[in-house]
């Protein structure tokens, strides 16, 4: 078995909207930003992951960089494909003579087919022998060390970049879902605006999320405060570049609209939800995953929305792809997997 185990490569791919991770063998090899650098007279690509990121907004005429993903699905299929190609490339222990390379690829639950199928072309692009897919919320359900295949309901909120995903779980299945397109992304385009609105200042993407990172917060009241931070970028009355200082409290209001409509998402979730697994979600509470976790005291205000107890995962960010990961492994036992043939 060890011997036919040299000519396998089984991967396990978080295709996210801001970061694309790979776990290998039970461990993660690839944790990289979804971007990539090309060349656009010749199209070739140049860099891909961090080493694109680094050139993200700070490009000439010869050099563009495109996040492949918008919203949890694949935007630009050529860029996704050098993207994944590029990716996979980084491990280490790439293994020159494999004939089957086994991939599992998380994708957002309100996916249409259409864009199914787009994922399973760019798997198949990279060689893929065998392709099969997972929902987001039952892969971060995995990940966290929840039972799915339990007759007992569990709520997972998945924030990442693209999308947010909040689906009730029971029994291998998703009861009740709800995909909304408001997640990281909208959370750091929200802080753009408010520095242009409220301090005539225009910042890049990039210094947004590094805002977002330093002082996001979710609720004007949170423990632990963080300190104000510097924010350098180009005042828009004299087109010179200066610096501020920003809190936290500014940041929550810049980005109270765009939670507002996640606890919105919640509640429909909630009230589409049928009474008996209700009632375990009273008992076990919700369950944040994704990087959106990470932002202070959105725990807390969830918690305050619904008066359910909310639990933030150990390492929100990185709880789909081990789940995705745990599926790899068990791709003969999970009947909620999807390979191309149901497709």
């Amino acid at each position: 078995m060890k011997f036919l185990s040299f000519f396998r490569q089984e991967l396990a791919i978080d295709l996210g909207t801001a970061n694309t991770l790979i776990i290998q063998d039970g461990q993660v090899v690839v944790d990289e930003p979804s971007i990539v650098a090309v060349n656009r007279k010749t199209g070739e690509t140049i860099a891909v992951g961090k080493k694109a990121m680094q050139m993200h907004e700070k490009t000439h005429e010869d050099i563009k960089t495109i996040r492949p993903l918008k919203d949890g699905v694949i935007a630009d299929f050529q860029a996704a494909e050098n993207m994944i190609k590029g990716l996979i490339a980084m491990i280490g222990t790439k293994r020159r003579f494999f004939t089957h390379l086994k991939m599992v690829i998380c994708i957002p639950s309100g996916i249409t087919e259409v864009e199914k199928r787009a994922v399973f072309d760019s798997a198949d692009h990279v060689d893929a022998k065998e392709t099969y897919l997972i929902h987001e919320p039952m892969a971060a359900a995995l990940g966290i060390g929840l039972d799915v295949e339990e007759p007992v309901g569990n709520m997972i909120i998945d924030i990442g970049g693209g999308t947010t995903e909040i689906a009730v779980i029971a029994l291998s299945g998703i009861v009740t879902d709800q995909s909304i397109r408001i997640a990281g992304d909208e959370l750091t385009s929200d802080i753009v605006g408010y520095m242009k609105r409220q301090h005539n200042i225009l910042i890049g993407e990039r210094t947004a999320e590094q805002i977002k990172i330093h002082v996001g917060a979710a609720m004007e009241e949170i423990d632990n405060p963080p300190e104000d931070f510097a924010v350098n970028g180009r005042d828009l009355m004299t087109g010179i570049p200066k610096q501020i200082k920003i809190g936290y409290v500014e940041i929550a209001h810049a980005l109270d609209k765009s939670i507002s409509k996640i606890e919105d998402a919640i509640l429909r979730a909630l009230e589409s939800t049928p009474p008996e697994l209700a009632s375990d979600i009273y008992r076990t509470g919700l369950y944040l995953t994704g990087g959106g976790a990470l932002l202070r005291g959105l725990d807390k205000r969830i918690s305050l929305k619904t008066k359910l107890p909310v639990h933030v995962a150990e390492d929100p960010l990185r709880a789909v792809v081990r789940g995705t990961g745990i599926a790899l492994k068990n791709s003969d036992r999970f009947s909620f997997l999807i390979d191309r043939k149901s497709v």
